[in-house]
């Protein structure tokens, strides 16, 4: 095992992670911005080391500065968390090149998967189910257009190399299909430094299910159930829960073995995410693999017992999984939802701030994963997570009951900053929601009624 890991990332992931160092024994830096000098991880770790201005370009996403923080402190490996520079096959290959471990799937694992065109092609010669759409060679304007037009309305054109809900368009009318996609591209280049887009068949009513995969370099890969993640605004997570409601167990248990299959053909060693829409008659079709930790991964460390982070640095360092298939049994029902620093009611805009105080809901099997603390400021400089609430109960009706008990135990007291809690034990308490009959677009119908 690792004796010093650099944590190339903040908020309530770097401090996730220091925590299970802490248990391991291992040294943590973390690597951060001149906005986080006084924050929850770095007063958590053993050492931190400042890469930068609060412009994550100068900070967070730059590679050059993390790893020379990393080989000044004497690190052996960076773990990037979420976002970043977590999936970015330069910065892995950066990594191994100057003899530091990058604790996730290597960079052509990286490459492979986060190529959406590739990848598609990839899990589908394994035996996944993908959605209609363009062929990789495809790419001038009138060839995508047919194709839409063949698979029928609507559809979704997105950028190759996107991931995280961006560089997506949907489209309903052919005659809009010329300007989506030249502004998809525009946006593709300027996200990702990739314009290549390719066209697919767009479920209006769907779930958004993912799996996730742990894997190591003995050709060991295990999928730990699934996580429902439906509730979304503009393709950002809201709320997730394992095991899915209203989701055939058998076919999670063929898909979820599938994708294991997928992670070991493409050697892939650590944790990932198999995203997926499933259409009303139950039937999973593809959309990405992210090759990292996830923002959800604690619902399914609340239903399996299992600490994901722990075994990513594991297998990073050679290891072997402590699981097999079938030591993972899922155990009852876990729901998280994400707590951000916005105004529902205006559109979800974010309210940075001071936090005068925090309180975290407390009782039986509730968790909190936060940076935030009574005296913290939240800058407008990055994402506007401000707590993740994980509850866990036997059965779901107990779970979304706990949840809501937890929410309103939740006090986040401030002149500026204003949260989604409230909005969040609306989704709880609606119909669709409590009868698990709620699809990606509960959020939008909330609104439009």
């Amino acid at each position: 095992m690792f004796k010093t890991i650099l944590i190339a990332n903040r908020g309530e992931i770097a401090l996730r992670v220091a925590r299970t160092c802490r248990e391991l024994g291992i040294r943590t830096v973390v690597a951060h911005s001149t906005a986080d000098r006084d924050s929850a991880p770095v007063r958590y770790a053993d050492a931190s080391v400042q890469i930068g201005p609060a412009a994550a370009r100068h900070s967070y996403n730059n590679a050059a500065a993390i790893v020379s923080a990393a080989l000044q402190s004497g690190a052996e490996a960076v773990h990037p968390g979420y976002g970043f520079l977590s999936e970015d096959p330069d910065f892995a290959e950066i990594c191994a090149a100057e003899g530091l471990t990058f604790v996730g799937p290597s960079a052509e694992v990286i490459a492979l998967l986060g190529d959406k065109m590739r990848a598609r092609r990839f899990v589908a010669d394994i035996g996944l189910d993908v959605l209609p759409g363009s062929d990789p060679a495809q790419d001038a304007p009138a060839d995508l257009a047919r194709t839409a037009e063949k698979i029928g309305y609507p559809v979704i054109i997105k950028a190759s190399a996107g991931g995280g809900g961006r560089g997506m368009t949907i489209v309903h009318d052919p005659r809009d299909f010329t300007r989506a996609h030249a502004e998809t591209r525009r946006t593709a280049q300027s996200l990702f430094g990739d314009s290549r887009v390719y066209v697919e068949k767009y479920l209006e009513t769907a779930r958004h299910i993912e799996l996730q995969i742990l894997a190591d370099g003995h050709g060991n890969a295990v999928y730990l159930g699934a996580r429902d993640c439906s509730v979304q605004r503009r393709r950002q997570k809201l709320i997730e829960e394992s095991p899915p409601p209203s989701v055939s167990a058998h076919e999670v248990d063929r898909v979820g073995l599938l994708a294991a299959k997928v992670a070991r053909e493409a050697g892939y060693v650590g944790a990932g995410t198999f995203e997926f829409v499933v259409d009303q008659d139950g039937r999973f079709y593809f959309l990405e693999v992210n090759s990292r930790i996830q923002v959800e991964h604690p619902v399914t460390e609340m239903v399996t017992g299992i600490d994901l982070v722990r075994e990513q640095l594991v297998a990073a360092s050679g290891g072997r999984l402590s699981v097999r298939q079938d030591d993972i049994v899922l155990r009852g029902s876990s729901i998280e939802c994400r707590i951000n620093a916005e105004d529902p009611a205006r559109g979800f805009l974010p309210t940075p701030g001071l936090i005068d105080a925090f309180v975290p809901p407390g009782g039986p099997f509730v968790r909190v994963d936060s940076h935030a603390g009574s005296g913290a400021r939240i800058t407008a400089d990055y994402d506007s997570l401000l707590a993740k609430v994980i509850v866990w109960a036997p059965d779901r009706a107990q779970a979304i009951a706990r949840m809501d008990r937890a929410l309103e135990e939740l006090v986040v007291d401030s002149a500026q900053v204003r949260t989604t809690t409230g909005f969040l034990r609306e989704v709880l308490a609606h119909p669709l929601f409590q009868k698990a009959e709620h699809t990606t677009g509960l959020v939008d119908q909330m609104f439009a009624s």
